[in-house]
């Protein structure tokens, strides 16, 4: 992993979450590097409308899976999502706010700022 993460203003990235514990490194933030398939990119919070969505579309986020230490999501959380994934809820009309000043910077090649920012939820 680059130590060097960034966030979309180029910034050092900031904390999504460490409760529950997010990132595909498990380290609370979106750090990415080239074996992160999925693009875990996006700090997210989590609503109980795209939970729902994104179990309808067959990633169940809502139920804990104790082997992977993974706790289950529910409304209020925050969490690292993939941008694929943020795109297909907003192409459905559910996708979650977001933590810009916590989402990489790696994002902008999937998903234009200009899309993102009205989802934004930490900006003054």
């Amino acid at each position: 992993m680059d130590d060097n993460q960034k966030n979309i203003f180029n910034d050092s990235i900031e904390t999504c979450s460490n409760d529950p514990l997010t990132g595909f490194f498990r380290d609370g933030c979106c750090n990415t590097d080239i074996n992160d398939l999925g693009e875990h990119l996006v700090c997210c919070l989590m609503s109980k409308e795209f939970l729902t969505f994104s179990k309808e579309v067959g990633n169940d986020l809502s139920t804990p899976v104790p082997e992977f230490n993974f706790p289950g999501l529910k409304e209020g959380d925050k969490w690292c999502l993939c941008a694929q994934r943020w795109i297909e809820a907003y192409d459905n009309h559910c996708a979650p706010n977001v933590f810009l000043l916590s989402t990489n910077v790696k994002t902008l090649k999937i998903i234009p700022l200009e899309t993102l920012k009205p989802f934004a939820i930490d900006l003054g």
